[in-house]
């Protein structure tokens, strides 16, 4: 029983001790001094303050398509096409003819009008010839003394071939003007291209139907550089202006860009001019109303091809400079209604209010505030105060 007595006891002494000596070891590390100089030491980024042009862009996506091109489609009432004048990938001028209707009809009806009109040219001269005729035996029956009642016989028989030429000369200018409608028909036999270009398709086997066919018999797009076509919201449409510079990335082409300059945004909503149907985005319901544009390519577009998808990024900025920062040092106090930059002068940070004007992808106008060169800290905390020590700290450019 003594022996036990004293196990208890040693076991109690034990735990007694490690109790005594973690309390003086929890003490010893609670108390231990804050390193104030471990948090002035805080690692801050600056960049100096800039004078430079605000970068405002806005994101499109659009299509490559030709400058021009040309559909042609079967004409029913003009018959057969007897005649191709042109091939795939042929290089065509703009008035070239490029396939022939069967004419042979028309040929027979022009060859008829021609001659008609010939018998009845033939006819006017006769009847020309006649009142020349009558003239003469008026004078002669005048110089001869004839009976009035001869004379005036022989003007009433000169008066009726005159009325007769004048409708003979209608029935030649009729005749002619049938001549001429069907010549305008048989050139309209010639299916010219209106655009100079290269032939893309020749479809010889165009099913024919009453109202003509769905497919052209040829398709020809111009030769001129590719343009870009799209649509662009409501909101985006009073920023964009011609000529403002685009960068253009293929979406085939991830690491390739274009350069290329707005041509035109259409003031009438994509679809029918604002009637109706088409002029909507993809959230529906009328909220964002949707107008296309044009995008002119300005460098080498050998290597793109119609249809290609793109995106766009429309330059917006005017080319004037401003005093800017980074957005992202502004911070906001939104119970003063304030915004204040923190400034690093001399290790020290000073805590500046500002006003900001415009606004661009990375970089905020400054209209008063802050001077050019200075040092404004990226991404301010609220641990930073003003009069705050610094002595570690990256600059940017």
């Amino acid at each position: 029983m003594k022996k036990k007595g004293w196990i208890w006891s040693g076991v109690t002494i034990g735990v007694l001790l490690l109790a005594v000596g973690g309390f003086f070891a929890f003490k010893s590390y609670g108390s231990a001094p804050v390193d104030t100089e471990a948090e002035n030491a805080m690692p801050i980024t600056v960049q100096k303050v800039k004078e430079q042009e605000l970068t405002d862009t806005i994101l499109v996506t659009g299509k490559i398509v030709p400058e021009e091109e040309q559909k042609i489609f079967l004409s029913p009432e003009n018959g057969e096409i007897v005649e191709y004048k042109v091939e795939e990938n042929q290089t065509v001028e703009a008035d070239q003819v490029l396939f022939v209707y069967d004419t042979t009809k028309l040929d027979s009806e022009l060859k008829k009008a021609k001659r008609e009109k010939e018998l009845i040219q033939k006819r006017l001269k006769t009847e020309k010839d006649q009142i020349a005729q009558m003239n003469s035996q008026i004078t002669a029956a005048k110089k001869n003394g004839d009976p009035q009642e001869i004379i005036t016989e022989l003007e009433k028989e000169k008066i009726n071939i005159e009325m007769q030429y004048e409708s003979t000369s209608t029935e030649v200018e009729n005749s002619q003007e049938r001549i001429n409608e069907l010549e305008a028909q048989k050139k309209s036999m010639e299916v010219k291209s209106k655009i100079n270009g290269i032939i893309v398709k020749v479809n010889k086997n165009v099913a024919k139907t009453e109202t003509g066919s769905q497919e052209p018999v040829i398709h020809i797009i111009s030769n001129q550089p590719y343009k870009v076509i799209g649509t662009m919201s409501e909101f985006d449409t009073v920023k964009v202006q011609p000529n403002q510079p685009v960068i253009i990335r293929p979406k085939v082409y991830k690491d390739r860009v274009w350069n290329g300059v707005v041509e035109s945004v259409s003031q009438f909503p994509e679809g029918d001019a604002g009637h109706g149907e088409g002029m909507y985005g993809p959230g529906g319901g009328g909220n964002v109303t949707m107008y296309p544009f044009k995008v002119a390519i300005t460098d080498d577009t050998s290597e793109l091809r119609q249809g290609f998808h793109v995106s766009l990024e429309v330059n917006l900025s005017s080319g004037e400079k401003h005093l800017v920062v980074p957005a992202y040092s502004i911070w906001e106090v939104p119970e003063e209604g304030i915004q204040v930059v923190y400034v690093l002068k001399d290790g020290i940070l000073q805590r500046k209010t500002v006003e900001t004007g415009a606004m661009g992808d990375e970089f905020i106008q400054i209209i008063s505030g802050v001077a050019l060169d200075e040092l404004v800290v990226l991404g301010p905390t609220e641990e930073m105060f003003d009069g705050m020590e610094v002595t570690n700290f990256d600059e940017v450019e």
